[in-house]
């Protein structure tokens, strides 16, 4: 009689756990899960090896090489100006999840993205932002984040995107990634490069 109850209060537990094995798989895919799950996925990618171009109509052979550059007397430049008219669109560069969207600072309008390998990428100087931008929306590779301006510390420069990119060491200089990305995409027949 005891093996009895035991096997079914086994078999109850047992199913029960399957229960809630499936529950969480059917949970795991719907869209309230797109951010815990992009987040998931992005800390398992390795870090690219080549970023898109985040500003339209800009070819990155066009960027001039100003990573580490002086500013000022006390601090060095941690990316990449990319100039544009007023207005340009700013995209994506990698696949992420959107983690600010503020204003302030030397950067002015800007936006935080977390990428593969969870690298931090940083949009600086907008004129303005996508509409309905928010913290913690998910993002592929060209979705908008708003457009080219010239806020912040670079008020009354030409208008341009500072974008930088930022890993467990600090500051990563864009522009080898954004020229690798140029390269991969001028070879015809060629598969894209995974973001």
């Amino acid at each position: 009689m005891r093996a009895t109850v035991r096997l079914a209060r086994l078999v109850a537990w047992l199913f029960v756990l399957a229960a809630l094995a499936a529950l969480a798989s059917w949970a795991w895919d719907q869209p309230f899960m797109a951010r815990v799950r992009t987040q998931w996925e992005l800390s398992r990618m390795p870090p690219p090896t080549a970023v898109a171009m985040p500003v339209q109509g800009v070819e990155a052979r066009s960027v001039a090489d100003t990573f580490g550059a002086p500013r000022g007397r006390d601090r060095r430049h941690e990316g990449v100006d990319i100039f544009a008219a007023r207005g340009t669109v700013v995209a994506s560069a990698t696949r992420g999840i959107v983690t600010a969207v503020r204003e302030g600072g030397l950067g002015g309008r800007q936006v935080w993205v977390s990428g593969p390998a969870l690298q931090r990428h940083y949009y600086a100087h907008l004129d303005d932002w996508a509409e309905g931008l928010a913290a913690g929306d998910v993002l592929w590779p060209g979705d908008p984040l708003g457009v080219v301006g010239d806020t912040g510390n670079a008020r009354g420069t030409p208008p341009h995107l500072h974008y930088g990119i930022y890993g467990e060491g600090g500051a990563i200089d864009p522009l080898p990634l954004l020229r690798a990305h140029g390269r991969r995409d001028a070879r015809p027949g060629e598969a894209a490069v995974p973001q």
